[in-house]
């Protein structure tokens, strides 16, 4: 839930991208700092292990600019990939405002992009939390990788809802801004209402 700070004239909004292990969760909140203007980010905050994955999350503060006279500061962050941190998965969603599922193009992770989606809608509802209320927008990431498999086929499995979806290769950041584009605009929209 968005915290409005009435003497500060701040909008605070959660958006949290979730997914499976190594889909590309924080190449996206990376590719996103590393293309910002200074004056419109916080610090990066990265939690990992040695071997370059994260175990809790990454968390951008970005500003994008004003909202009815209120300055509106998204906070980004990434939940870990492996489904056994579910206690920091549950955590991380809590007062969440949007949601990115980052799934994996490559044929040979099919399977753990459903246990992750799953996951996301278990969690969210011990949160009481419903779509509904909460923008998804889904991230068909690592279109590149030989053996991707069709966007069609990624749709059928992972989208029945229709929720909005974008390609993406996030290393190189195709798809990247657009992904949180429209999340942001969503959770505003949302606010507005």
């Amino acid at each position: 839930m968005s915290l409005i700070n009435y003497s500060s004239r701040e909008i605070n909004c959660k958006i949290v991208y979730y997914g499976p292990g190594l889909g590309g969760k924080t190449t996206n909140i990376q590719y996103v700092y590393d293309r910002l203007n200074p004056d419109t980010k916080g610090k990066l905050v990265t939690l990992a292990t040695e071997m370059d994955r994260t175990l809790f999350f990454d968390f951008l503060p970005l500003e994008l600019g004003t909202v009815k006279g209120f300055k509106t500061r998204f906070h980004l962050y990434t939940v870990p990939g492996q489904v056994y941190y579910n206690a920091s998965r549950k955590l991380i969603l809590r007062g969440v405002d949007g949601l990115v599922f980052v799934a994996d193009s490559d044929e040979c992770r099919i399977d753990a992009n459903i246990e992750s989606l799953y996951n996301l809608y278990d969690n969210l509802d011990e949160h009481n939390l419903d779509l509904k209320d909460i923008p998804l927008i889904l991230q068909w990431n690592k279109r590149d990788v030989p053996g991707a498999l069709p966007v069609e086929e990624l749709e059928t499995e992972l989208n029945p809802q229709g929720f909005t979806s974008f390609e993406a290769v996030a290393v190189k950041g195709t798809g990247v801004f657009d992904t949180l584009k429209c999340v942001s605009k969503e959770v505003l929209h949302r606010l507005q209402n």
